[in-house]
């Protein structure tokens, strides 16, 4: 029950929030939109739009930290919260002029601009999901909390980046500019989930901390308040759903097709060239080259993909080239060839390798040898091969030559050099001379 109540205490915000009269103030001076905010306005929508002409992602960030978009936004959702109506008038209405303001600069911009090019930044603007519903959500609930908190630190710019307000916004310009009505509709309709749920959020928050209502309002027209905003959540978020749902789908068909094109890469004594899916369409195009792909086996390329969830997939199958058998027979000649060649090759390699370390050999032997016994001076080391009337060549052979002085070596310690040299060089065909220097 402590740990509790001491979660609690730390989860309690009541003990940092603003005076009630500094935060509404501070909305109020945030929604309005004419001299310095209304110049930040259309810089920033001129900023962002260049932004997005240009692919650049550090110009839209920027254009998104000095954008004033948030402040009406969050007088609409304090206002529906406090039934401040004559407040949430203003708030619509300079909210309403921003909008029209930022798709005239970015409409404009885009019409004049040379660049007409859609690219990634501003096609990531036209897809809205259910996932963008919970951004929108959790950075207005964070932007409320830090303007209704003294300690307000670096929420907002967070924010203003998160939620993106800027970019959809100029999207819509640009489909506007380019009458491309898919790219205004996708984009708009972010802008407009931004914008819904950033106000929620400030509803929620505002009603959390209980903001004072200081006007008076009787339950029916509350009632009514309360089913207008339910009625415009449930048309804002039931398509994200839709969309978030298809973008699920869309990405899990192209694992499945990742992973069928990974297991049929060699198939029938033919290669997968190349491979291309739609997930819009669910086609998946696949070009083999090697063997003559017969139907047979297209019939079981289209068997393999159920295994892999593809059932309701549309496989279109094309060969690259093929060889025939006569093509097929002389092509394993071939390789049969340049795999004796290289073996060839390695061998001599091999050869050529193990003359040239024989000095290092020799050199290393009679260090160790002499470390096992002074008297050894010197050391000859060389692969050698014994030729044979009676028989095929013996080779392999090691041929070490010591030299001792004279009488320092009897017979059981030759034998144990020889034992020695037999394990350090990993053979038995070790041939070994002695020369005794006076």
């Amino acid at each position: 029950m402590n740990l509790i109540r001491e979660l609690l205490h730390y989860l309690n915000l009541e003990n940092e929030v603003e005076d009630f009269e500094k935060i509404q103030q501070s909305i109020e001076k945030d929604l309005i939109f004419k001299g310095t905010n209304l110049w930040i306005l259309i810089f920033a929508i001129i900023i962002a739009s260049v932004g997005l002409n240009m692919n650049s992602t550090a110009v839209i960030i920027g254009a998104m930290l000095i954008s004033p978009l948030m402040g009406p936004i969050n007088g609409i959702g304090y206002s529906l919260a406090t039934y401040n109506f004559p407040l949430f008038k203003t708030a619509i209405k300079n909210y309403g002029f921003a909008v029209i303001a930022g798709l005239a600069a970015s409409t404009g911009y885009f019409a004049l601009s040379p660049v007409s090019t859609a690219h990634s930044e501003l096609l990531a603007r036209t897809s809205p999901t259910i996932y963008d519903v919970l951004i929108a959500m959790f950075g207005g609930l964070a932007g409320m909390v830090a303007i209704s908190s003294r300690q307000k630190g670096n929420v907002i710019p967070g924010v203003a980046i998160a939620t993106a307000l800027m970019p959809p916004l100029c999207t819509a310009g640009y489909g506007l500019a380019t009458a491309q009505l898919q790219f205004f509709f996708g984009a708009f309709y972010l802008f407009t989930i931004n914008t819904v749920f950033i106000a929620l959020a400030a509803v929620l928050i505002s009603q959390v901390l209980k903001f004072p209502i200081t006007t008076l309002v009787d339950e029916g027209r509350k009632k009514h308040v309360n089913r207008w905003i339910s009625f415009v959540i449930a048309i804002t978020i039931i398509p994200s759903i839709y969309f978030g749902y298809m973008l699920v789908q869309r990405e899990q068909f192209t694992e499945n097709v990742a992973r069928f094109t990974r297991n049929v890469s060699v198939f029938e004594g033919s290669y997968l060239l190349r491979s291309e899916s739609n997930p819009s369409t669910r086609e998946i195009r696949m070009v083999y080259g090697g063997s003559t792909l017969t139907k047979t086996h297209k019939e079981r390329l289209t068997e393999v993909a159920i295994d892999f969830n593809l059932e309701k997939a549309s496989l279109v199958i094309s060969q690259g080239f093929s060889l025939d058998a006569s093509e097929r027979t002389e092509l394993d000649q071939l390789k049969m060839e340049i795999n004796r060649l290289g073996i060839e090759l390695e061998n001599s390699q091999k050869q050529k390798d193990s003359l040239i370390k024989q000095p290092e050999t020799g050199e290393a032997l009679l260090k160790e040898l002499n470390a096992l016994n002074p008297d050894i001076l010197s050391c000859s080391f060389s692969g050698t091969i014994r030729y044979s009337i009676d028989g095929k060549p013996d080779t392999g052979i090691r041929q070490v030559i010591l030299s001792t002085r004279r009488g320092t070596l009897k017979t059981g310690e030759k034998d144990r050099i020889n034992a020695w040299l037999q394990q350090r060089l990993g053979t038995e065909k070790i041939r070994v001379f002695y020369e005794e220097i006076p």
